[in-house]
């Protein structure tokens, strides 16, 4: 694979689909970054809503490879799993 290529796409496919002029060093150094250029939009870039449910707390726990591997296993929200079967723990004792 040459550089500037994907698996599936070749350097003709991007050449076609590709209307960017190469960057000059004028234009390098007259670049800025996006959230001077446009504070507006860079201030809602990563910013999450309300929770819709209850806000859990963040905190360091220290679990057992064993446990964390298989939570892991799992797939996705594995530690949102974790905190079911804590809270299951929690109630039936």
């Amino acid at each position: 694979m040459t550089e500037g290529t994907r698996v599936g796409y070749t350097q003709a496919d991007w050449d076609e689909v590709s209307d960017n002029p190469e960057l000059s060093e004028e234009d390098i150094r007259n670049a800025r970054p996006f959230a001077e250029v446009f504070p507006h939009l860079a201030a809602t870039i990563g910013k999450r809503g309300p929770q819709k449910a209850p806000t859990k707390v963040p905190t360091t726990l220290r679990l057992s490879p064993e446990v964390v591997a298989h939570f892991r296993a799992t797939g996705k929200g594995w530690q949102s799993r974790i905190d079911q079967v804590l809270k299951d723990w929690v109630t039936s004792h």
